[in-house]
């Protein structure tokens, strides 16, 4: 089970601190993803970092100004948000990628990811 907590309301401008930890599960042996989910909208990818955290991939629009990171030891995949803005208003989910899926070439695609947790709301106020 993933849980993604840390979110909350915040002015424009503000900062969010995001986790996902897991139960059960070592993130260690996963690339994770951040996606979100604004109402009437799809779900669409924000941010991903391989297992080692060598490696991280940004949506554009989110690109310094969110910081993806890890802590294999405490087996949390975190989302550092600065600078928000009110069109980052939404419900922020953490995943995990298949296995057999390439972080690289796969780390936008929702279907790649085969684990989901419960999100947490992020709300914006201009």
């Amino acid at each position: 089970q993933l849980q993604a907590f840390g979110g909350g309301l915040v002015q424009a401008g503000g900062s969010l601190r995001l986790s996902c930890a897991a139960s059960g599960r070592p993130l260690r042996n996963y690339d994770m993803g951040w996606f979100r989910q604004a109402p009437g909208r799809e779900r669409e990818f924000v941010a991903a970092i391989s297992w080692s955290g060598a490696f991280r991939y940004y949506e554009d629009s989110v690109k310094g100004r969110f910081t993806i990171s890890r802590d294999n030891a405490k087996n949390t995949v975190n989302l550092q948000m600065n600078s928000l803005k009110p069109e980052d208003t939404a419900v922020y989910y953490c995943a995990a990628l298949n296995s057999r899926a390439t972080l690289s070439r796969n780390y936008q695609q929702i279907r790649a990811y085969d684990y989901w947790g419960q999100g947490t709301q992020v709300t914006v106020s201009s």
